[in-house]
């Protein structure tokens, strides 16, 4: 063979002609290939086109690959490329990622039959959104990898590649293995064997190492070639990229890939074949905010999630009082919630959706007992199959008012709030661990609360914490809710804070500052004078001060009997909205947004007429910014829209 870079990425697109499949885009500048076809066998190619001159893999080369790898789940691997003989599924030479880990695999035929060896470089760490180039030089036993020039990673095998490697009948494929499992996600801009040479000299020679160029084929270069008449001239992926302009378009797989600019909002959006991703967006100011739809629940709502499951759309799972007919979830179809599915609840309080690898999860909190008078809250699994949720795990519980999922370590956990056992409020809430041999949550650990309301769970930095709100613990609402740190494996009390009957916490971060905010229902204490008004009290804010290592207060802003605070932004602004659900007198109460002032804290921007507001959800889609609003007043749940300039 020629000692000269055999370009295996030019191959795929002689003369710049995509083959099936192939898109070309462009990430921070460079240009590179994203391979979707549902043929693999369209990326190869006969690898006579490269070995012209000789039957047999070159004995000591050096693979050079630039490429930008997304994110894969953590059991996945991705081919880069593979050569295979035609008659054997077997691969003859490949090069596989897997999350921080590099494979090299090749066939030896030494002994009888031959065997596949697999050459594995650990803690190599690719999917961090930039662009990679990779030099695997290998001579016999000895196997080098160097990342974007750095020190290489040196391997001896006991399996030296060997002397004679036939590729006869044999072919090159990109990004597979003649398989769609497997399918290389990236991005690739080159891949070239360099036979009968160590390629880091020549390549670790350029200032921008990560993209260090040997040989890249023509379309994918940055300026384009030279026109060869008066032609106009025109980059191939050009030909492959479309724009639409005017009202949304309709994002299917079809149209994946494809981007449409929206002229009214000044928006850049990118098809990801199920719905529209901004890619460019003018920053946008509140304006006010209007009625968008009225949403006819089941029965009182207490409280409201929305949630994403990907490739199937968006949706709100409502936590209705009565029984039958239970709780509902409805799907976002043509800018409105519409009726999905019915799930039979007993008093629902609350919906927490959460993932566990591919598995989707929806915990309902029951407050109330069964027809049978078992009292306990269900998790339902979505089931691609059926397109809804079925019952997965029951688990016993008392009164229960929230669920909060969250990953600590790698590990997943459900904590329960547990708010009263017959009359007595001060019982024991639960948090589980997820058990992934069985498949189940199971009790880790067991916390003292008072008729408490709400879990909150956040991280800072390495720490992770999980905020109990108190209510009630029998004679007083004038009472402790607390903080607590993970430590050595489980939480530990770290901060205690007085609250007066505390239904919600909300974390939120604005800048480098983290703020914790509680809404504080009602003050009530029998062995107190009672107050002119139990539930005209204030809601408070704290913040996080590093050097004294605790929440301190912030900010006192005036509620009425505050059952839940919800934190979102709208361009560069940041913004509270408070449920704020009696006044001591009537249930039609405004609840208000507050507008981040920097200096000033949160001060009051929209005053919002609601019925016995209980929850509130911010949620965004490629029409716009939204809240949701439910009440436990009456069977009617509010969608708002947020209006910007």
């Amino acid at each position: 063979t020629d000692l000269r870079p055999l370009d295996i990425l030019s191959e795929v697109v002689p003369a710049g002609r995509l083959a099936h499949g192939m898109r070309v885009f462009q990430v921070q500048g460079v240009h590179g290939f994203q391979l979707t076809t549902s043929r693999p066998r369209a990326l190869g190619f006969p690898a006579s086109r490269l070995f012209i001159h000789c039957d047999c893999f070159p004995e000591e080369f050096s693979i050079i690959v630039t490429l930008r790898v997304l994110s894969i789940p953590a059991k996945r691997n991705e081919y880069v490329f593979t050569l295979m003989a035609e008659e054997n599924p077997s691969v003859l030479v490949g090069l596989r990622y897997a999350p921080n880990k590099l494979h090299f695999i090749f066939w030896s035929q030494e002994r009888a039959g031959g065997w596949q060896t697999h050459v594995t470089f650990p803690n190599v760490s690719l999917s961090d959104n930039q662009w990679h180039t990779l030099i695997l030089a290998v001579s016999g036993q000895s196997f080098s990898l160097t990342v974007d020039c750095s020190i290489p990673k040196d391997v001896v095998a006991e399996t030296p590649f060997p002397a004679s490697l036939s590729v006869k009948r044999a072919s090159f494929y990109l990004g597979n293995r003649r398989r769609r499992k497997g399918m290389f996600t990236g991005l690739l801009r080159q891949l070239v064997l360099l036979p009968g040479a160590d390629a880091t000299p020549r390549i670790c020679t350029a200032m921008n190492f990560k993209v260090a160029t040997l040989s890249v084929p023509t379309v994918l270069q940055d300026l384009p070639a030279k026109p060869t008449s008066n032609e106009v001239l025109k980059y191939p992926y050009e030909t492959d990229t479309k724009v639409t302009l005017g009202s949304r378009p309709p994002c299917t797989k079809q149209e994946k890939a494809q981007f449409w600019f929206n002229a009214s909002q000044r928006g850049l959006y990118l098809c990801n074949g199920s719905a529209w991703i901004s890619m460019l967006e003018v920053k946008q100011r509140l304006d006010y905010v209007e009625e968008y739809q009225n949403l006819v629940t089941n029965s009182e709502t207490m409280g409201v999630e929305v949630f994403t499951i990907p490739e199937v759309g968006l949706f709100t799972a409502t936590a209705n009082r009565y029984t039958p007919p239970g709780s509902a979830i409805y799907k976002w179809t043509d800018g409105k919630f519409v009726p999905y599915q019915n799930i039979p609840t007993y008093q629902a309080q609350s919906w927490k959706y959460f993932t566990i690898g591919k598995k989707i999860f929806l915990a309902v909190a029951n407050f109330e007992q069964n027809d049978r008078g078992q009292e306990f809250s269900v998790i339902y699994k979505w089931s691609h199959r059926k397109e809804k949720f079925i019952t997965y795990q029951r688990i016993t519980t008392h009164s229960a008012r929230d669920w909060e999922a969250f990953v600590i370590e790698g590990e997943a956990f459900l904590a329960v709030v547990n708010h009263r056992k017959g009359n007595n409020h001060n019982i024991d809430s639960v948090i589980y661990r997820w058990n992934p041999r069985t498949g189940l949550f199971e009790t880790n650990q067991t916390i003292p609360t008072s008729g408490a309301y709400d879990w909150e769970f956040f991280t800072i930095g390495p720490y992770s914490f999980l905020a109990v709100a108190n209510t009630f613990n029998g004679t007083s609402t004038k009472i402790y809710s607390h903080i607590y740190i993970w430590l050595s494996g489980s939480f530990q009390l770290f901060q205690s804070i007085l609250t007066f009957g505390a239904a919600d916490w909300e974390v939120f971060r604005i800048g480098d500052r983290v703020f914790l905010a509680v809404a504080n229902s009602h003050s009530y204490d029998s062995g107190m004078p009672a107050p002119s008004n139990f539930y005209a009290i204030n809601s408070s804010i704290y913040e996080l001060n590093i050097t004294a290592q605790m929440f301190v207060k912030f900010q006192d802003l005036l509620t009425y009997s505050a059952l839940d605070w919800e934190f979102f932004s709208v361009g560069d602004d940041s913004f509270l909205v408070v449920a704020n659900s009696f006044d001591g007198f009537t249930f039609s109460v405004n609840s208000i947004i507050y507008r981040w002032q920097g200096y000033e804290g949160f001060v009051a921007a929209h005053h919002l007429p609601t019925v016995g507001c209980r929850d509130w959800e911010a949620f965004h889609t490629a029409e716009g910014s939204y809240l949701l609003y439910s009440s436990a007043k009456e069977p009617l749940s509010r969608v708002l829209k947020l209006k910007t300039t």
